[in-house]
């Protein structure tokens, strides 16, 4: 019987550790973390040993630069055929309903297959799944070089849906004291606690798929969001959008040898997640502009803000905050204070209006550089010193966050932060894509 399916996704065939397989040296951080931090690497090479592990299948982006990039590469292919070929592997048709305990408390998600015919990373994309970020395109040759000959793909790859009342969910959730548990591991380095479950039912994948497919229903979608729904916008990359894009190029090139369009390749294994899960934590991410004499007075011409003074770090925060339709940021120098309100913005939200400019005017003032800075403490105490210049943005509120991607198209580079390091997604599944 052919697997229940939406337009985008359907059921995986999903390959787990078998239990003779200790799963907390198996999963590991996904590769994109921790990148200038060798000894968190160090310490998971202690962790593993010589015990069966993700991390032997992947690519640590820490050793890019390695003049054994290469071999690297095909040291974690060859450990795919190893691994297939002793059986440490088990086939599940089933959805893998994911607990994931950690700093922002407990994430719950469903892994599936994602169609990447449904998934364009382009700016101007009109597909059901798109990047919520720009993609760097030279960040994806190294990445395709693991996953051109690869026998597997495993997944750090999180991707978001918009369901404010949790309608996605609510089937599994009504059988999930009922489902087979596929694995449940305390993970390393204090990362907290994993545990998978098997949704092998069909009529709970039917209702799990009607309940995402009716996000997107026509008259729902213009009410919601206020939008044509001709190409409505499904999903939104959460975590991973470099590794998707990765996929999506392999798929392209086997299209363009003549890969058949049931070829294994077509699909990527994601983990859905509830844009509105509790644990979900959109932080903002500021912008500090150093030897940048002049910024504000170029700013003021070319986006018009009213501005006002104020004393204090928390007047800000709390005027940038403020939900009453208004798009506003701080700015941040040695002088102090003060608040911009944009009387004509040029994007949904602040954080577009204001990069806009800022690229602008970088261009144009080569000696200048910028950093985007987590934590405003952090932005302050940079911004205050002579010649610099900062920016403190609002947070991205969750009811426009699907909007804005569908309006604008993905969000500027360094818009938000999702989670810490450590609170990033594990690898523990794996699919054959050969």
């Amino acid at each position: 019987m052919s697997p229940v399916t939406t337009s985008a996704v359907r059921v995986p065939r999903v390959l787990l550790p078998r239990a003779s397989v200790d799963a907390h040296r198996w999963a590991v951080i996904a590769c994109d973390q921790f990148t200038s931090q060798p000894d968190y690497w160090d310490e998971v090479e202690k962790v593993v040993g010589d015990a069966p592990s993700t991390l032997r299948m992947v690519f640590p982006e820490l050793h890019l630069g390695a003049p054994d990039v290469a071999e690297r590469v095909l040291a974690c292919q060859r450990t795919m055929r190893d691994y297939l070929s002793r059986g440490l592997l088990e086939a599940h048709e089933a959805i893998v309903h994911v607990e994931r305990s950690h700093s922002g408390g407990v994430q719950r998600g469903l892994v599936v297959e994602l169609d990447l015919e449904a998934y364009d990373f382009s700016s101007t994309a009109t597909t059901p799944v798109r990047s919520t970020e720009g993609t760097v395109l030279d960040r994806l040759p190294p990445r395709m070089a693991v996953r051109r000959d690869a026998a597997l793909e495993l997944p750090h790859i999180m991707v978001l849906y918009d369901d404010p009342t949790g309608s996605v969910l609510a089937p599994v959730e009504a059988v999930r004291d009922d489902l087979e548990v596929a694995y449940d591991v305390e993970l390393m380095l204090g990362s907290g606690h994993l545990t998978g479950r098997l949704v092998r039912d069909p009529g709970t994948h039917r209702a799990v798929f009607a309940a995402l497919d009716a996000l997107v229903e026509s008259a729902a979608y213009a009410t919601r969001y206020g939008l044509d729904a001709e190409h409505p916008m499904q999903f939104a990359m959460g975590d991973g959008n470099h590794s998707l894009a990765t996929a999506k190029a392999i798929w392209n090139e086997l299209k363009a040898a003549g890969a058949a369009s049931d070829h294994p390749a077509r699909w990527a294994l994601v983990e859905l997640v509830n844009l509105h899960d509790a644990s979900l934590v959109f932080e903002p991410i500021h912008r500090v502009l150093f030897d940048a004499p002049g910024a504000v007075e170029d700013l003021r011409v070319a986006l018009d803000p009213s501005t006002r003074p104020v004393d204090t770090l928390d007047a800000v925060l709390a005027a940038v905050a403020s939900d009453d339709g208004g798009q506003r940021f701080g700015i941040v120098d040695e002088d102090g204070f003060a608040v911009a309100e944009l009387p004509d913005p040029t994007h949904q939200l602040a954080v577009g209006s204001l990069q806009t400019f800022l690229d602008a005017w970088l261009a144009e003032n080569p000696d200048a550089e910028i950093d985007y800075v987590h934590g405003q403490d952090v932005t302050v105490d940079l911004a205050r010193r002579p010649g610099n210049v900062g920016f403190l943005l609002p947070g991205i509120g969750k009811d426009a966050f699907f909007r804005s991607i569908a309006v604008d198209g993905p969000l500027p580079r360094k818009t938000f932060s999702m989670g810490q390091a450590h609170d990033k997604r594990f690898y523990m599944e794996a699919r054959a894509i050969r």
